[in-house]
């Protein structure tokens, strides 16, 4: 069972304290390292697609086409 507010007593903690305690514990989370945001075969594959625009950036569609074909396909099938 993870600890409570009761349990930890922190109930018992004045307003300013708890507000206190909440800082102290949001700077420790940020002064630890990030965890991994993506897995190597995500990094892989994010790189395979960089490469492949990188070879062709003429092939694209155009957002205002993309846009107007999805509109059109959810007027269609809604």
């Amino acid at each position: 069972m993870p600890p409570t507010t009761q349990s930890l007593g922190i109930d018992q903690l004045s307003r300013d304290q708890r507000i206190e305690l909440v800082q102290e514990i949001w700077d420790s989370i940020a002064l630890e390292t990030p965890p991994t945001l993506l897995t190597e075969s995500q990094r892989q594959e994010l790189r395979r697609r960089v490469a492949e625009d990188d070879a062709d950036p003429n092939a694209v569609v155009p957002w205002e086409q993309v846009r107007a074909e999805t509109l059109d396909r959810l007027r269609r099938n809604p």
